[in-house]
C-alpha cells in the first residue's frame, strides 16, 4: 500500500457530512425539535458557542449550518488569527449581506483563545446580524468568554462519541475507501472495529486519522485487504493490549474501577486499577479520576481521602513508574475503605440546577463589596454583618441568598465518619438561624 492513502486530503474531511442527517451523535442537540435540529431544518440560525472535546462535530455543525441558510462560511483559528483577520471577516459578511443578500456563518475554532478585546469586537455585529457566529472551544466557555458575549449567544455542550456512533464513522470510512478502490475487498473483523472505536476515546476524526493508518498498514493477499492484530501492533505499539479480545470495553473498567471504591471493595479496586494499568491506561488518567472518587463517594466524611489522592497524582507526576503507580494503588485502598458520603456530590448538583434556573437574580446589596464612594453611597455593604464581630463568630439570622430567593438546604451530612460532627455543627448552626432540615 502506498504511505499516503489520501493525497489532498484526511480520510476526515473526505467522508465529513455535507447533509444534517449523516451527522452522527450528539442526539440531545440533533433530535427533532431540539435547537441545532431547528437551526438546521427550520430555519432559525442563531449565534452560538459549542463547547466539546476534539472529534465531536464542532466544525461540522458550523458547515452544515452555513449549507443550510445558503450561506457564506468563514472560518478562522483563533490560534492564528487577529483583529486584522477578525476585521476583514467583517468586511467580507457585510459585503455579501449588502451587496450579494447572502449571510455569513463566521466560525471561530479555539475560541477562548481570544482575549477580551478581541471578543468585544464581535458584539455590535452579532447584534445587527452582520454574521451568524459559531464559536467552537474545548474549554469552559464560562471561564474562558467574557459576558457580554456569552449573553448574546446560545451555549451548546457537545459529548464525546458514544462506541456504536464512532463504530458508524468507521464503516462510513470503510465504505469511502471501497468506492475508491473497487477491486479490493476489505477483511476487518468485528472485534478489532471494536478496538479501533474504544481506542478513539469518543473521537471522530481521531478513529478515522487510525483507520487510515490501518488502512495504509495492512497488507494486501489476493485483492484482500487484511486489517488483522499485526496491522493493529504497527500502529498501537504496546497500548493494544489495552483492550483485550474479549470486547472489555475501556470505559466499563473504570466504572469498575470506581464502583469497587464506592463498595468498599479494596481488592476488587486494586484488581481493576490493577487491570487498567498493566492494558497501557495513562496513569495520570487514572489519577484524575482516583480525584474524583475521592470528592464524589467519600467528600467530607474523611476529607483525608482527597488530600491522599492528590499526593498520589503528584507521586505520578514527579517519579512516574514504578513508585507512582503504587502511590496509585495505596489511594485507592484508602479511599475504597474509607466512610463514603455523597453529601457535598448531591448538594453541588443541586446547587448548580438553582443556579441555572436563577442566573439573573442580583446578588443582595449587603452582601456586594463597596470598593468605591459610588458603591457605598448606593448602600453597597451597608447592613452586612461581619461575623467575627457577632458572638461565635455567627451572625444569627444573616441571609446569604438572592432576595426572594428564600433559604436553600442543599448539604444533608450523613451518620459516617466525620460528617457525624460535621452535621452536628451545622444542625446548631442551622437551629440558630431558624433553618431545619425538611
Amino acid at each position: 500500500m502506498q504511505e499516503t492513502l489520501f493525497e489532498d486530503a484526511p480520510l476526515a474531511a473526505k467522508i465529513r457530512p455535507k447533509h444534517p442527517e449523516e451527522f452522527v451523535g450528539q442526539a440531545h442537540l440533533m433530535s427533532p425539535g431540539k435547537p441545532l435540529w431547528q437551526a438546521l431544518h427550520e430555519n432559525r440560525p442563531h449565534s452560538m458557542i459549542l463547547w466539546g472535546p476534539p472529534g465531536t462535530g464542532k466544525t461540522t455543525l458550523a458547515r452544515l449550518l452555513a449549507k443550510s441558510l445558503k450561506a457564506q462560511c468563514i472560518a478562522l483559528s483563533a490560534v492564528t488569527a487577529g483583529l486584522k483577520e477578525i476585521r476583514e471577516a467583517i468586511v467580507l459578511a457585510k459585503t455579501a449581506r449588502d451587496k450579494d443578500k447572502v449571510p455569513t456563518v463566521l466560525l471561530i475554532d479555539e475560541i477562548h483563545r481570544f482575549n477580551k478585546t478581541q471578543q468585544d469586537v464581535f458584539l455590535p455585529f452579532i447584534e445587527e446580524g452582520t454574521f451568524f457566529l459559531v464559536g467552537a472551544t474545548t474549554e469552559n466557555p464560562s471561564f474562558e468568554l467574557n459576558n457580554a458575549l456569552l449573553s448574546r449567544v446560545a451555549v451548546y455542550v457537545l459529548t464525546p462519541l458514544e462506541n456504536s456512533e464512532i463504530l458508524t464513522i468507521i464503516e462510513r470510512g470503510l465504505d469511502y475507501f471501497k468506492r475508491e478502490n473497487p477491486s479490493l475487498k476489505i477483511s476487518f473483523e468485528d472485534s478489532l472495529k471494536t478496538i479501533l472505536a474504544n481506542a478513539s476515546d469518543g473521537d471522530g476524526r481521531q478513529a478515522l486519522n487510525l483507520l487510515e493508518r490501518l488502512l495504509v498498514q495492512a497488507s494486501v493477499t489476493e485483492n484482500t485487504l487484511l486489517i488483522n492484530e499485526d496491522t493493529f501492533t504497527k500502529i498501537f505499539s504496546t497500548r493494544l493490549k489495552r483492550f483485550d479480545k474479549r470486547g472489555d470495553i475501556f470505559y466499563d473498567q473504570i466504572s469498575a474501577l470506581h464502583k469497587s471504591v464506592r463498595g468498599s471493595s479494596p481488592d476488587a479496586a486494586l484488581y481493576w486499577l490493577a487491570r487498567m494499568l498493566e492494558g497501557g491506561v495513562d496513569p495520570l488518567y487514572l489519577a484524575r479520576r482516583i480525584v474524583r472518587m475521592a470528592s464524589e463517594d467519600i467528600g467530607n466524611a474523611d476529607p483525608k481521602g482527597l488530600e491522599i489522592a492528590l499526593n498520589a497524582w503528584e507521586v505520578q507526576e514527579r517519579l512516574g513508574s514504578p513508585e507512582g503507580e503504587l502511590a496509585l494503588a495505596q489511594a485507592v485502598v484508602y479511599l475504597a475503605v474509607a466512610p463514603k458520603s455523597n453529601a457535598v456530590y448531591t448538594a453541588f448538583h443541586s446547587a448548580m440546577e438553582d443556579a441555572g434556573r436563577s442566573q439573573s437574580l442580583p446578588v443582595p446589596l449587603h452582601l456586594r463589596n463597596a470598593a468605591t464612594k459610588l458603591m457605598k453611597n448606593l448602600k453597597y455593604g451597608a447592613d452586612y454583618r461581619y461575623d467575627h464581630n457577632e458572638e461565635n463568630a455567627f451572625s444569627k439570622g444573616q441571609t446569604y441568598f438572592p432576595e426572594g430567593f428564600g433559604d436553600k438546604l442543599y448539604y444533608h451530612p450523613v451518620e459516617r465518619g466525620l460528617e457525624i460532627k460535621i452535621k452536628e455543627k451545622l444542625n446548631t448552626l442551622r437551629k440558630q438561624s431558624l433553618l431545619t432540615e425538611k
